[in-house]
């Protein structure tokens, strides 16, 4: 950690008491007895609901450009999403298909879209994407543009559904559903002919979006291996027709519209990570990995990043491969929703149309992690003051206690015109830590550019124990433990005044650090300590729903 330094006099030289607005100290106060009267200021305002009710409410700052509509916020509040990689690659061992393997091949006998659904919900992932036509151009429903599909399978006697019975599963789970329609088709004879197949293209996509009900996603991508014909696509006509068909949908590619590819399938985003984003200067097809990875603080359209990244080695499920642990994935839930995106963990069922049992018992695992981390935090009870507040200490919608709620509607908003935005902690205890949360009200905007957490440690001098650059829905920062009572949390500098919804400590007991820096961090995962004798082993009978 890197000393502040400083005195506590000069440290908090800028707070005041809340009440009376004069300072609340002198010099010839001793370090202790200022800190217990500091520790006395921070004690939560009582306000009679009288003065309260007569006070005029003041209004909540302008939001700044630009913003999330109302299907990207809803798309972001989820954090976690499964993908579910089948198909006839599925039973043929590969990743990309020819277009050319018979349907025969395709014929998951025990498929049960009820069980996907269940794994996903009990996993804590707020929607599911399924890869209705992959690259090989196979279709996961009844398509009447293309005898290419499950009609002509063994599956259910040609009379199968997997895009419908995925459809009917998520329903009744209350969970959202998202459709993969691979813009590459290998089987289709029109591929190449750039009028007849935007027209297929856009009929199938038409049959997805009026047959199922209401769809959240629509997955679409520029991969296209090298040699192949070329094709220009019609994004523009897809988006538009998307958009009037489902307008609660949100569209992902390379480029947007509404979400990006965060120009890996590594589950990493940026430690850096904005949701602004220049769509014109994004090209589908023609990544700019970095320009992705990070998006533009100066950006003009609100195009935040999903993070994809499979369970195994490959996107289909293959026989000799086995999932990541579940510390693999806590890391990776770090990097990716901890950086503001999206993590899109691909799930993909076996042969058999199941998800197999060792991927529902790492995924068990995963969920005990999260649930042992981040299910107290240690600074729920913390007295909790700030430098200023927005209309003044009285105005309660604007308090600094507000970082405690859960949620982001409520939030903690500092006075205009400030150059000192902290947050003062006092957790009433001595308490030991390593994960920083930190959220924004980003129906509000993502404003935070740089920021830092410091303790104060027992000579009375602040220690600066992480520091980091933009936060967006949700940032998560880890670091070597810190024992302390006294917390300061910084903005250091915001594109408008920064509005912080929540603030959370917690303890991960699990992460290995390594090779810190002060403005990111890297962690290992003991297996061995992945709470094996916690978890009840019922993955057994969940794949066998």
């Amino acid at each position: 950690m890197k000393k502040k330094r400083q005195s506590i006099h000069k440290a908090t030289s800028h707070l005041h008491n809340p009440i009376t607005q004069t300072p609340i100290f002198t010099n010839s106060i001793s370090q202790l007895t200022l800190f217990i009267f500091l520790s006395l200021s921070l004690t939560p305002l009582s306000l009679s609901s009288s003065s309260s009710s007569s006070l005029p409410k003041k209004p909540p700052p302008l939001p700044i450009l630009p913003l999330p509509s109302a299907p990207q916020l809803q798309w972001q509040l989820g954090h976690m999403a499964m993908f579910l990689h089948f198909g006839p690659n599925t039973f043929t061992d590969s990743e990309w298909g020819t277009g050319h393997v018979d349907p025969s091949a395709f014929n998951p006998t025990k498929l049960n879209a009820t069980q996907w659904v269940k794994v996903a919900k009990d996993s804590g992932f707020s929607r599911v994407i399924l890869t209705a036509k992959h690259h090989d151009g196979f279709c996961l429903w009844p398509t009447e543009y293309t005898n290419y599909s499950v009609s002509s399978s063994p599956w259910r006697n040609g009379g199968g559904d997997v895009v419908g019975e995925l459809a009917m599963a998520a329903r009744e789970a209350g969970i959202g559903l998202g459709l993969y329609l691979s813009p590459w088709d290998r089987h289709e004879p029109f591929y190449g002919k750039t009028l007849e197949y935007n027209e297929f293209y856009m009929g199938q996509m038409t049959e997805l979006l009026t047959r199922y009900g209401e769809i959240k996603e629509v997955w679409l991508d520029g991969a296209k291996g090298e040699g192949e014909k070329d094709m220009e696509y019609f994004f523009d006509s897809w988006f538009s027709l998307i958009h009037q068909l489902q307008p609660g949908a949100v569209i992902f590619s390379d480029a947007g519209p509404d979400t990006r590819w965060v120009g890996d399938e590594a589950g990493v985003a940026g430690s850096t990570c904005w949701s602004l984003f220049n769509r014109s200067d994004a090209k589908i097809g023609d990544t700019d990995y970095q320009y992705s990875s990070g998006g533009d603080p100066f950006g003009h359209d609100w195009v935040p990043a999903e993070c994809d990244v499979s369970i195994r080695p490959g996107w289909f499920w293959h026989l000799s491969e086995l999932p990541k642990s579940a510390g693999t994935l806590l890391d990776l839930y770090y990097k990716s929703a901890g950086r503001n995106c999206l993590l899109l963990l691909n799930v993909p069922p076996n042969s058999s149309g199941l998800i197999s049992s060792e991927d529902i018992q790492v995924l068990q695992e995963f969920s005990e992690l999260r649930r042992s981390i981040f299910s107290h935090n240690l600074a729920i009870n913390a007295l909790i003051n700030a430098s200023c507040t927005r209309g003044g200490s009285s105005h309660s919608w604007f308090n600094p206690y507000n970082v405690v709620k859960e949620g982001i509607q409520s939030y903690w908003a500092p006075e205009v015109n400030q150059s000192n935005w902290i947050l003062y902690l006092n957790l009433q205890e001595i308490v030991s830590f390593n994960i920083l949360q930190v959220q924004e009200p980003i129906q509000m905007g993502q404003r935070v550019i740089e920021f830092h957490l410091e303790v104060l440690n027992e000579d009375g001098e602040w220690n600066e124990v992480i520091n980091g650059t933009t936060i967006g829905y949700q940032r998560l920062l880890q670091f070597p433990t810190v024992k302390s009572q006294y917390l300061r949390f910084v903005i250091d500098k915001a594109r408008a005044d920064p509005l912080i919804s929540y603030l959370g400590i917690y303890m991960d007991e699990f992460s290995i650090l390594s090779n810190l820096s002060n403005t990111t961090s890297q962690a290992s995962i003991n297996g061995s300590q992945v709470l094996h004798g916690h978890i009840a082993s019922n993955h057994s009978q969940i794949s066998a729903i």
